[in-house]
């Protein structure tokens, strides 16, 4: 399984990344936040412009703390995989953010209310590996040998960010969004499913709120999860047999109410659900 969160991305220099004031002061923001489920504001401001490897700190500070409290790394997830959200963001290249082991819903539960701030839903192809990626600059080959089975899967970001005003240096820090995710029950192996030309619809309430296809995400899930491999194995800590990798989001992503119910179905990998609590009543101390 993975082990400490990795400090930074390879093409920033180790000298570059600091335990400062400002890191700790960003950190402190967001902890603070998911805390009290008060959104804080962007913490960009307290780092120099594309300051992507203070946001990582930030990240790791953020991870490790968790960690204290018994929490276990099963994984990652990538973002930014979609080219339109790049351009938003003025990027050129997805993120990537832990996994937690009491981030997994299980396929048809439902949120607590109250659980996120501003959560939105995601669908995305799940790889659960089966031996290491230990290799720096790994190839779709190695991926594909790594892979014990493919899931579907919802991924539900969230930001600690207010009104979700962020740019790349606050969603790195923030976890890369992270807040829930959901697994399929029904694992299926690479040779069964083409990832680059799977169809995603996803619905809410039977209404459909999003689709997409395998192609969508960084031109196929297995493209996404080469750079995740590579970039985690420079650092000296490549992802391992076991862990998860949510590889990114096939369609838009959709925002999630109390009450609401979403199912996205997967071409060749079935379907996943999850549902969201309905907020209790004004004076409900129940």
């Amino acid at each position: 399984m993975c082990s400490l969160f990795p400090p930074f991305p390879p093409e920033v220099p180790v000298t570059a990344v600091v335990q400062s004031a400002a890191v700790a002061q960003a950190a402190k923001a967001l902890a603070e936040a998911a805390r009290t489920g008060t959104p804080c504001p962007p913490v960009r401001d307290l780092f120099a412009a594309d300051d992507v490897a203070a946001a990582y700190a930030v990240q790791r500070t953020i991870v490790e703390e968790r960690l204290t409290g018994g929490v276990r790394v099963v994984g990652r997830k990538i973002g930014l995989t979609s080219p339109a959200v790049q351009r938003q963001l003025g990027v050129d290249r997805p993120d990537f953010g832990a996994l937690l082991s009491d981030m997994a819903v299980p396929d048809g539960g439902t949120v607590p209310a109250g659980r996120l701030l501003q959560p939105k839903v995601e669908a995305e192809v799940a790889l659960v590996l089966g031996a290491d990626l230990p290799h720096a600059q790994s190839t779709v080959a190695d991926v594909i040998r790594a892979v014990d089975f493919a899931l579907p899967a919802l991924e539900i970001v969230d930001s600690r960010v207010t009104d979700w005003d962020i740019s790349l240096v606050d969603t790195v820090a923030d976890n890369a969004s992270s807040g829930l995710f959901v697994l399929g029950g029904a694992p299926v192996p690479l040779s069964a499913v083409d990832l680059r030309g799977v169809r995603m619809t996803m619905t809410r309430a039977g209404e459909k709120v999003s689709e997409g296809s395998g192609a969508d995400c960084l031109d196929g899930p297995l493209n996404a999860a080469v750079w995740l491999a590579s970039t985690l194995a420079s650092m000296g800590d490549p992802l391992r047999a076991g862990d998860i990798v949510l590889t990114g989001a096939l369609g838009p992503m959709a925002v999630a109410a109390p009450g609401d119910t979403f199912e996205a179905r997967i071409s060749g990998l079935g379907s996943v659900r999850v549902g969201f609590a309905a907020a209790p009543e004004q004076g409900d101390q129940r």
